[in-house]
């Protein structure tokens, strides 16, 4: 196969940057999209910038069931591609897609129920409470979009066909980014819908790359053959994505309660503080998700390389993946650095606003120079069907030594303090997946060579 060929013989280097950059365009656009979302919507009031702010934990979380789930869909497929499973690959790709609507659904259902108990948890402002629920409730309802757009789009990953996955969330987020100004304002004589018109073109841009990526799967993706009986429930398969993708969903889901927990303890000193926080996770991910992106080509290249055993190309592909991702993590340490009070000058921030913004900017984006490697190796962990491994550093990253760090930190009375328990916290993680990447090496890596 073409796509086989090229995975197991093309030059490393230039097959992780043929099958990462597509991606990373892609994971960069979705990340501007997420910063002019929150632009816009700070240019209605602060209250609303923290209500959305305060609704992204639950947002996040369906992106991590969804994108978990696809974690298991894009590691199993590409193994199967690479051990010659053509039937096994079409019936895992049919499982996970009948497991990402089941999740859609009992979003959508708790979306209906149990929105506005989630803002009342949080804070007694009334308009906190009512912009959040506009817009969460409708991205929540609506949530069909979101996990069929991760699904093709790791379908298209799977075999190599990160172009048209690009384009699938590039151009989701395009309209999204089109749409926010005039739904929200009310552009062109429609009537301005605040938040919930956010949430709309949040919605739109979703299904729109969902169908596209239904589309290119179709028609290009002919390796992954789907038929009604690859959707019937495969309790071994489906108990093989969940053994890879839940690590996967509960790291990307730990980031959620991260948000939750740092929101509460934030918006004790007050709802500046957690609106700058939310800035702080926007703008950050324009710095992260290009690392994201290129994990997401790096692991059906460690996939296949693994099932067909060809161990030097899986060492050069973590080895370039950890080297590129420090260039890019040190590049947004960089503009943190030098220009916080520009970054923040985007979301129309207050005195206030900056006066907490620029210290907690600074000294947050320290952890980027170390946050590189650790979400590399937690990557690569997953390829080789060791979730757990991945898991623990998440855990350790975001909330096992973060949070309690962040707390005591906060009793202090000094906002700034808070922020250093990303270093520590990053630093402890690295170190951990230092340890357990020797593991790996010793008792995966070495024995392909026999």
């Amino acid at each position: 196969m073409e796509n086989e060929n090229k995975m197991g013989t093309m030059p490393v280097g230039k097959l992780l940057i043929k099958m990462s950059v597509p991606v990373m365009i892609s994971m960069l656009v979705q990340a501007l999209y997420n910063i002019v979302d929150s632009v816009f919507v700070a240019q209605i009031s602060e209250e609303a910038l923290t209500g959305v702010t305060l609704a992204f934990p639950i947002q996040n979380l369906m992106i991590a069931i969804s994108a978990g789930t696809g974690v298991g869909i894009n590691a199993l497929v590409s193994r199967r591609l690479g051990q010659k499973n053509m039937d096994g690959a079409g019936i895992t790709a049919g499982n996970g897609l009948f497991l990402n609507i089941i999740h859609a659904i009992v979003f959508s259902i708790a979306g209906m129920l149990l929105v506005p108990a989630f803002f009342k948890a949080q804070t007694s402002d009334p308009e906190i409470i009512a912009y959040g629920t506009d817009y969460l409730r409708i991205v929540s309802v609506f949530s069909f979009g979101i996990f069929m757009q991760v699904t093709f789009e790791r379908f298209l990953q799977s075999t190599g066909l990160t172009f048209y996955s690009m384009l699938c969330q590039a151009a989701g987020a395009i309209i999204n980014i089109i749409l926010d100004p005039i739904f929200i304002f009310g552009w062109f004589g429609l009537p301005a819908m605040g938040t919930a018109g956010a949430a709309w073109a949040t919605v739109i841009g979703q299904f729109f790359s969902a169908f596209l990526g239904l589309y290119f799967h179709l028609k290009f993706n002919h390796e992954i053959k789907l038929s009604l009986k690859s959707f019937k429930p495969n309790w071994p398969i489906i108990k093989e994505i969940y053994a890879v993708g839940i690590p996967s969903m509960i790291m990307m889901s730990v980031g959620s309660l991260l948000n939750i927990v740092m929101n509460n303890i934030l918006i004790a000193f007050s709802s500046t503080a957690t609106a700058v926080y939310g800035v702080y996770f926007r703008l950050q991910s324009f710095v992260f998700m290009p690392v994201f992106g290129m994990n997401n080509g790096m692991v059906p290249i460690i996939g296949f390389n693994y099932g067909a055993r060809k161990p030097d190309r899986i060492k050069e592909t973590i080895a370039l993946a950890i080297r590129y991702a420090s260039i890019i993590m040190i590049v947004g340490f960089v503009i943190f650095q030098l220009f916080p009070d520009v970054l923040l000058g985007f979301f129309n921030a207050s005195p206030q606003m900056i006066e907490i913004g620029r210290p907690a900017l600074r000294i947050i984006s320290i952890h980027f120079i170390a946050a590189g490697a650790s979400i590399v190796l937690g990557s690569a962990f997953q390829a080789f069907g060791l979730g757990k491994y991945s898991l623990v550093i998440s855990l350790i990253r975001q909330l096992v030594v973060l949070l309690p760090i962040a707390y005591v930190m906060s009793l202090t009375g000094n906002i700034n303090n808070i922020w250093w328990a990303f270093l520590i916290s990053e630093v402890t993680a690295l170190v951990l997946g230092i340890g357990f990447m020797k593991h790996v090496n010793v008792h995966y890596i070495k024995p392909l060579y026999n």
